[in-house]
């Protein structure tokens, strides 16, 4: 219907634009115009009812074929949900009979239980009774067994107990004996082969230590011009280097002397260009001595670069260097501390690829194991910790750290380098003439370890032989047997290294003689 409103209301509007336009005079062309217009809005109606009712009939038919369409799914539905129901009540019965099952099963065990309870109760009953049979029998047997023996039960433990204390020291003994003994072998057997190699691979020169320089005279006449109108001149030297100048009645010679070896070398210097110029007064004094300090700093540079060339260790701090360069004038027991320095440096090298570890870091580490010792006597601590704060300070890596705090043991070891370090430092200090001792200490060292192995019980007398390389102890054989000889031997080495410091190793042997004497007559 909608549709006929717009074709009537279309119509309309043309049909008053045409009166509107149209000229009087074509009156009756616009009539005949209209009633042909009617007709053709008829015809239009007529077709619009017919499209109406084809819509309708449509919409009624496929109404009844979505209905159709629902009632199929719901059946479908329903079908699926009857069966799924179907399935879950057999499942639950199933579960059901299950449980029943269970309960029934339970139910059994607890009265096989119940019946299992009673029955132990009645044993329990007869175990206590049996029990306390058994203890009054063990009670006479130890009576009677103390009657007969004349021991009372405590005596016969503490008898029975030191029995299988001494059976188990003599077997404790044997098989440490034999342990240890294996344990060395294997152990000296590799021990040897890499450092045999190492110290094969690597020679330096003896040396000595000395707090005295001495400077040769062209003539005894030059000793004068030296000290000096009233000494003045021999005063200023002292003053301006810090070190004392001993002239005697030694012919063409005088002696420097001072516990500081890089001021005695700078007076030398400074000493021997004053003879050499031959113009001694204070002022020339001064500025030679100014001189032989530049030259020593630049000798002490070049020393510290050698040492690190020679060794093939880079990127060491400028500072670092100059403190290996001023060791070239520490010495140690005899033994020159940069020399030894560079020794444990080639040591620790050789060693580490010996056993595969970083031989570059190995050998730096080496190298600046004693760096400390190059200004132990400017700063208070040992050369140990001046050693390390330096590295610290001029941001060595942690190894060489380590290396440097442990390596005489004060410091727990934490890579195989500082073991490495360690091992090489010894090997450096202990090899034959590497190093000498005052009178004083060596037989205070040797004095310090014959009263330690005297300390101990047992003990009849020892000897400290081969410069204190090896102590021999004669025991009692009456108090130590074959089996405490090799305990006792160990607690000797372990409280050797815990009181005494010493280079290298100490052998310990403790022997056991027994003689008997008769005589025939």
């Amino acid at each position: 219907m909608t549709a006929i409103y717009i074709v009537l209301a279309v119509v309309i509007a043309v049909v008053a634009t045409v009166l509107v336009t149209v000229p009087i005079a074509g009156k009756r062309a616009v009539e005949k115009k209209a009633h042909e217009d009617a007709e053709t809005i008829g015809s239009a109606e007529e077709k619009a009812r017919n499209i109406i009712d084809d819509a309708l009939r449509t919409a009624e038919t496929k109404k009844r074929e979505a209905l159709l369409e629902v009632k199929e799914e719901s059946l479908k539905l329903k079908n699926e949900q009857d069966r799924e129901n179907r399935e879950r009540r057999a499942e639950l019965q199933k579960y059901e009979r299950r449980v029943l099952s269970k309960e029934e099963s339970v139910e059994r065990k607890s009265d096989a239980l119940e019946r299992k309870e009673s029955n132990l109760s009645a044993k329990e009953t007869e175990l206590n009774r049996k029990k306390k049979q058994v203890d009054e029998l063990q009670e006479k047997r130890v009576q009677e067994l103390e009657r007969i023996s004349g021991f009372t039960s405590e005596q016969a433990k503490e008898y029975l107990l030191k029995s299988v204390e001494d059976e188990v020291k003599v077997d404790v003994a044997r098989l440490y004996k034999e342990l240890s003994s294996q344990a060395k072998n294997d152990a000296s057997r590799k021990a040897q082969e890499y450092v045999v190699t190492a110290i094969q691979k690597c020679a330096v020169d003896h040396v000595s230590e000395t707090t005295i320089s001495v400077v040769e005279l062209p003539s005894d006449e030059m000793k004068g011009r030296i000290i000096g109108r009233e000494g003045r001149n021999i005063k200023a030297l002292e003053n301006a280097t810090g070190v004392d100048l001993i002239i005697d009645d030694t012919p063409e010679a005088v002696v420097l002397s001072s516990f500081d070896p890089i001021r005695r070398e700078v007076a030398r210097i400074a000493l021997e260009k004053l003879i050499i110029d031959g113009r001694i007064h204070p002022a020339r004094i001064e500025e030679m001595v100014e001189k032989a300090r530049r030259e020593v700093d630049a000798r002490i540079r070049e020393a510290g670069e050698a040492a690190a060339m020679e060794v093939g260790v880079r990127g060491i701090h400028p500072e670092l260097i100059r403190l290996l360069g001023r060791m070239t004038f520490r010495t140690s027991y005899g033994q020159n501390a940069l020399q030894h320095s560079i020794e444990v440096a080639q040591l620790c090298g050789l060693l580490a690829g010996e056993i595969g570890l970083d031989v570059r870091m190995a050998k730096r580490a080496g190298l600046l194991h004693d760096i400390g010792k190059s200004i132990d006597h400017e700063l208070e601590g040992s050369h140990i910790q001046i050693g390390a704060d330096l590295c610290r300070k001029y941001k060595e890596p942690a190894i060489v750290i380590n290396s440097v705090e442990s390596h005489h043991g004060d410091v727990e070891q934490t890579s195989l380098i500082s073991c490495i370090v360690q091992a090489a430092d010894a090997i450096s200090a202990s090899r034959p003439g590497a190093r000498r001792e005052t009178l004083d200490a060596y037989t205070n060292r040797l004095k310090d370890l014959e009263n330690i192995t005297n300390s101990f019980k047992g003990v009849e007398k020892s000897f400290a032989i081969q410069a204190g390389r090896e102590v021999r102890v004669m025991v009692v054989p009456e108090q130590v047997d074959d089996a405490q000889m090799v305990l006792l031997a160990r607690d000797i080495s372990k409280q050797i290294e815990a009181e005494l410091e010493y280079p290298g190793q100490i052998k310990v042997n403790v022997i056991r003689e027994s003689r008997v004497t008769d005589f025939a007559k």
